[in-house]
């Protein structure tokens, strides 16, 4: 959902109007303009006079029911039926008030009134299920007929209208006739509000979901061809300003990319059933975003870590790509994104080598240029330390440069992170040159975020040997900064084993599957320390790193490499 970046709506959250505007300050002009309009506009909203002009009656019937066969989570879905809401890592049982109980954090009441769950109780099956979905749809209508800021912020709405339409024939379609009237009177209402509030300053991936809403009203509801045609434009709009030449998401985030994909595969999937052409530009984006996702791919099928993404179960993915209908292997690199995939043998590395996103598309970035994580066959070794959802205080030591698998200095972040959650001061400058010569692949990398603090350039080196039995690196500080300290992190999956050797001059790190790697080092003093590992539905895990540290000096230099070692059992 939104994060603080893209929330055109509470202008009380940064102090007033004078914190509306400094937040803003890095924006484009015209998306301010175009959250200033939104933000004036919702004293209107709130009125009784509003509220009367958005009824449009509740008559006629369902016209399609667009198809929605992606997979719920039935063990949550049980838990609803019983009264255990878990969303973004945060389970409150009997939540009181329903729609706002005591210490639900942002992250779960957006996900609350987006009401996506409808699929964990549709996975859950059966007449209990079917009639906790009507009951929390009922109470939903109940309790917000009047406007209020989050319940009918504009991307709440656009994925509540898609998440009841999608599940139609779950829910709807089984109630009786009051209970389907009510539902399409208020399904009414939030497409009217819908059309009225969009483009409302959304940018990024929450704009789909706002477009996305739209057009499902448009083709489902009576009167919603006018819907339908700003729904469509509205897509064009975003896809043109949002999909880079290379295919990627303007957000530089796996999890991102693969959220939008979904959604532009349910647009097509739904022009299709109502017998309607899809637009050029949707399937061009479509057979564009398809090999990115597959560059951010593990040999486990789930994505690399990086920019808010958590370990997604590869099926999943896999799932997206046989629906996206492209067949279409992953990219090597993709320039204007800033990602490059090095791939030999069993071995791949996935490397973060571009600019954090521009203003407006950086509520999810991390300081964690240069990453690289790494995985041999369906095992990964070398990490970043992932995504928690649900909690703030988490969030934001997972999106420090010390949670990412490069060189940090002095413990200090190479991109600002602000506190309303965008990116401030960070590198202007990232270098990459690839060379592939006889299977082996070199990597000569750059950045320059440590350069207005410290007077110093990251310059990163990397070497993956023809076959994936060797990777090399170098790190070298470029510049004069004696006075600081650097540390090279390789945070390891929580399932590889690690352990000092030769005198601390190598680790030993051992996968599951029984095979082994050696890490060694040279400029730096190594040492193994804890680490964490957010995974999937923000659980943590104990993990460990090897820190390789010392003192800046000038032009310092860190030589590393990882060699496999005998292996022991499959890999």
């Amino acid at each position: 959902m939104a994060d603080l970046a893209h929330d055109p709506i509470d202008m009380g959250m940064h102090g007033g109007m004078g914190g509306w505007f400094r937040s803003r300050r890095r924006l484009p002009v015209s998306l301010v303009l175009e959250r200033l309009g939104y933000a004036l506009k919702t004293p209107l909203y709130a009125s009784p006079l509003y509220r009367l002009a958005r009824r449009r009656g509740s008559a006629g019937a369902v016209a399609l029911a667009p198809p929605d066969p992606w997979p719920g989570n039935a063990t949550r879905g049980f838990a609803m039926v019983h009264g255990d809401f878990a969303f973004a890592g945060q389970v409150i049982s009997n939540p009181a008030p329903l729609w706002s109980p005591t210490g639900a954090g942002r992250w779960w009441l957006e996900e609350m009134h987006g009401f996506e769950w409808l699929r964990d109780l549709r996975a859950a099956g059966g007449d209990a299920a079917r009639r906790r979905a009507r009951e929390l749809v009922a109470d939903w209508i109940d309790r917000h007929e009047r406007w209020t800021a989050l319940a009918w912020r504009p991307d709440l709405v656009g994925t509540r209208l898609a998440a009841w339409l999608g599940g139609h024939d779950f829910f709807w379609a089984s109630g009786d006739a009051q209970f389907q009237s009510r539902v399409m009177a208020s399904a009414l209402q939030q497409a009217h509000h819908l059309a009225r509030a969009l483009p409302g300053g959304l940018t990024g991936s929450v704009s789909f979901r706002a477009a996305k809403g739209l057009v499902y009203a448009g083709l489902a509801l009576p009167g919603g061809e006018p819907w339908l045609e700003r729904g469509i434009d509205l897509f064009g709009r975003e896809l043109r300003r949002q999909i880079l030449p290379d295919g990627g998401h303007a957000e530089r985030s796996p999890a991102t990319h693969l959220a939008i994909l979904r959604d532009l595969v349910d647009l097509r999937a739904a022009l299709a059933a109502a017998g309607r052409p899809a637009p050029s530009d949707l399937q061009v984006a479509i057979d564009a975003m398809v090999p990115v996702l597959r560059l951010y791919q593990h040999g486990d099928g789930g994505l690399a870590l990086f920019n808010d993404t958590a370990p997604e179960e590869g099926w999943l993915v896999e799932l997206a790509l046989s629906r996206s209908g492209a067949r279409i292997k992953p990219l090597m690199q993709a320039p204007q994104t800033g990602f490059q995939r090095l791939a030999a043998g069993r071995t791949l590395v996935l490397v973060d080598c571009g600019r954090p996103p521009r203003p407006g598309f950086d509520g999810h970035a991390h300081a964690g240029t240069l990453s690289f994580e790494m995985s041999v066959g369906r095992e990964r070794l070398i990490v970043n330390c992932g995504a928690h959802p649900g909690d703030e205080g988490w969030r934001q030591v997972q999106r420090t440069t010390a949670a990412h698998s490069t060189l940090v200095i002095d413990d200090t972040n190479s991109s600002e992170i602000l506190a309303d959650g965008s990116i401030g001061r960070g590198p202007r400058v990232v270098l990459c040159r690839r060379q592939e010569v006889e299977g082996s692949l070199w990597l000569e990398l750059s950045h320059d975020g440590y350069k207005h603090r410290y007077g110093l350039v990251h310059h990163r080196r990397l070497y993956l040997a023809a076959g994936g039995e060797e990777l090399r690196g170098e790190d070298r500080l470029e510049g004069r900064g004696s006075a600081h300290s650097f540390a090279i992190r390789f945070h390891l999956h929580p399932q590889v084993q690690a352990s000092l050797a030769q005198g601390n001059a190598a680790a030993l790190l051992r996968l599951p599957g029984g095979s082994g790697w050696r890490l060694r080092c040279s400029g730096g003093e190594m040492a193994v320390e804890e680490s964490i590992y957010l995974g999937r539905a923000g659980e943590m895990r104990r993990s460990q790193q090897i820190v390789v540290s010392g003192a800046v000096a000038d032009d310092a230099v860190v030589k590393w490499g990882l060699r496999r070692e005998g292996r022991r059992g499959p890999a």
